[in-house]
């Protein structure tokens, strides 16, 4: 019952414009992409207007090569075309996402204590309850909206447990990162993102200044009391991370798992895979994380010339990273335009590489893999009852309603 999108010719590629939101949202791209893998040289979209031009990366190695250059591209003029067109973004230098060199390094080895095994193991565990009573709760209604009522709720509760946020608190920071990179309406207000940016920004100040002198166990007590050669991070810096964390935590496995499941609903053969038991869930959970594409670019600034594909690029200019596009290259996968729940191996660029790889990996793997393994307990088949609503971003994909009808298993699968 997906609606489908428009598809958008090659012939078109003059008129369209890849940082526009309601492109994204509203149209089909993959025709683009296979044309632009095909050319075998970058594609620069020229100037439109006040906005600057943009090369265009689309094959799985040549985006592999960006991702993994660190002398030649930087993220810390910022790691998305919205803010890079915009002149940089104000977090660069401070922010995991938006840092490079000893900074980054120092920062991501203090994070990294975080996802211990034992606190994986906890967070597993509770996500796993968490899923059990969400598909339980959506089944009994009858009819549910499954971002709503499941997929909205399961990293929410991932991150913010990882975090140390207050149960009380969790409904207003998810309301907030879904306007923060996003928005339901085509026409929305950019003062509405920065809103939400700023709000959530506020929101880790104040509590990491009520953690400080705090021997609690979570990231933002870490952030807080935490020191880096006798220095502590300063306000801006714990604020910065713990809003990276958020919307990296959050928006990745929401739209991953929301995906997967229309992709379920939409190939039968695969969700009798998963209910027979023969898709090892975290095999197949790689799959939805490279089909659904929860990130559509990444960006980065050039910082010296370079020459990819017999095109130079000066320093300076501006390059986007579309895993929209090489997350389904022929060269790398086979037959990538068939959903398959035992792709193996499935080298998918969805949580980028090289230094700037997701730290947020962790927690999406956990829950899209409790996920699947617990529609294969509890669901028997799921219908979609009504079209299905695409946010409007220019970076990330994913939806903001899917409507469904979940019928239980007759008998709970262990």
């Amino acid at each position: 019952m997906m609606t489908p999108h428009p598809v958008v010719s090659p012939d078109d590629l003059a008129d369209i414009d890849l940082a526009d939101p309601r492109l994204h949202a509203e149209r089909d791209l993959s025709a683009v992409w296979r044309h632009l893998r095909g050319r075998r040289e970058l594609y620069h979209q020229p100037a439109r207007g006040a906005q600057p031009g943009f090369w265009v990366v689309t094959r799985w190695e040549d985006a592999n090569a960006v991702y993994r250059d660190k002398e030649h591209f930087t993220v810390e003029r910022g790691n998305a075309l919205n803010t890079l067109l915009a002149g940089g973004d104000p977090a660069a230098g401070t922010m995991l996402a938006v840092t490079d060199g000893i900074t980054h390094s120092r920062i991501r080895n203090l994070l990294m204590g975080a996802f211990s095994p034992r606190m994986l193991d906890d967070i597993r565990a509770r996500v796993r309850q968490t899923v059990d009573e969400l598909l339980i709760a959506a089944i009994e209604k009858g009819e549910c909206d499954f971002v709503r009522d499941v997929s909205g709720n399961i990293p929410l509760g991932a991150i913010c447990d990882l975090l140390g946020v207050p149960r009380s608190d969790r409904q207003y920071l998810l309301d907030r990162t879904s306007q923060a990179w996003s928005s339901d309406e085509a026409d929305a207000r950019p003062e509405d993102s920065w809103a939400a940016k700023s709000e959530i920004l506020l929101y880790f100040s104040d509590l990491a200044r009520s953690r400080r002198g705090s021997d609690a166990n979570d990231v933002v007590t870490l952030l807080a009391n935490c020191r880096i050669d006798g220095e502590p991070l300063s306000e801006a810096e714990v604020m910065a991370n713990c809003y990276g964390l958020m919307i990296g935590g959050d928006e990745t496995g929401r739209h991953a798992i929301t995906g997967g499941m229309l992709a379920l609903i939409e190939h039968p053969d695969q969700w009798r895979a998963l209910k027979n038991g023969e898709a090892d869930p975290a095999v197949a959970g790689e799959e939805l994380l490279r089909w659904t594409v929860p990130s559509l670019h990444g960006g980065r600034a050039v910082t010296a010339d370079v020459e990819i594909d017999g095109q130079t690029l000066r320093a300076g200019d501006i390059v986007s990273v579309w895993i929209a596009s090489a997350n389904f290259d022929e060269e790398v996968f086979g037959d990538p335009d068939r959903f398959r729940l035992d792709r193996s191996p499935n080298r998918h660029l969805t949580f980028a590489v090289g230094t700037h790889y997701c730290l947020g990996h962790y927690l999406a793997r956990i829950e899209i893999e409790e996920m699947l393994d617990s529609l294969r307990r509890r669901v028997s088949h799921a219908v979609q009852t009504g079209p299905e609503s695409w946010i409007y971003s220019s970076i990330l994909h994913g939806m903001s309603s899917l409507p469904l009808a979940l019928t239980a298993e007759s008998v709970d699968l262990a």
